[in-house]
């Protein structure tokens, strides 16, 4: 069984290097949601100047979507920031999170389905951010406890040597990062949606609320 590998010590010499050679950096950041995206902007911009791109078309309905884009992009024009941070979003599609996912529907949250969409908005982040010359790319997923850190280092370090573009490891949770964007959430009043994003995210978080309703009545 190989060692389990340290994402955060990483992180820190990767942003210990850039402190260090006192240059900025560019960063595509890929953003789900702004909750997520709160503590990662706030940790990250003493380092980079940031793009956030929003593409996520896994979320439904179409109007969810809508909702966290907008509220990310408020977000974004609400924090005060040390870099400049650059609103990307991305057109709406959700033919493209259905692709990626065919045969994987029926399998749970967690699953061989969920990195297949990990893996899916990564290689638009990437291909982005090697056509626009950025030095890095990243993803706010791991900020999630409910997110595979492993797996999207896994993802992104194979997507990194497809691409010829640099990722920056992350396990935002880390650090009382997921703790800080709850507090983040309060401060801006941030919309924090109660389901992941995709139909079938929706569907087992209407389960479990159907069944928590059902064992308290």
């Amino acid at each position: 069984m190989p060692n389990k590998i340290n994402i955060q010590q990483m992180t820190d010499e990767v942003l210990g290097s850039i402190a260090q050679s006192g240059e900025k950096k560019t960063l595509l950041l890929h953003s789900c949601c702004a909750p997520c995206s709160s503590y990662v902007l706030e940790y990250l911009t003493k380092y980079f100047e940031i793009t956030d791109m929003f593409y996520n078309p896994n979320i439904y309905p179409p109007q969810e979507f809508e909702k966290r884009s907008a509220e990310l992009e408020r977000l974004i024009g609400s924090m005060p920031l040390d870099n400049p941070v650059h609103f990307l979003p991305c057109e709406y599609n959700e033919q493209e999170f259905y692709d990626a996912v065919k045969g994987l529907e029926a399998l749970g949250e967690g699953s061989e389905r969920c990195f297949a969409c990990f893996r899916l908005r990564l290689e638009k982040a990437a291909a982005y951010a090697k056509e626009h010359g950025f030095d890095y790319f990243t993803t706010t997923l791991s900020i999630s406890p409910y997110k595979n850190a492993q797996a999207l280092y896994d993802i992104s370090k194979e997507i990194s040597e497809k691409y010829g573009v640099a990722f920056l490891p992350s396990d935002f949770k880390k650090k009382n990062g997921y703790k800080r964007s709850i507090e983040l959430s309060h401060e801006y009043d941030l919309y924090r949606q109660d389901y992941c994003g995709c139909v079938f995210s929706k569907k087992e978080a209407d389960h479990r609320k159907q069944q928590k309703e059902q064992d308290n009545g």
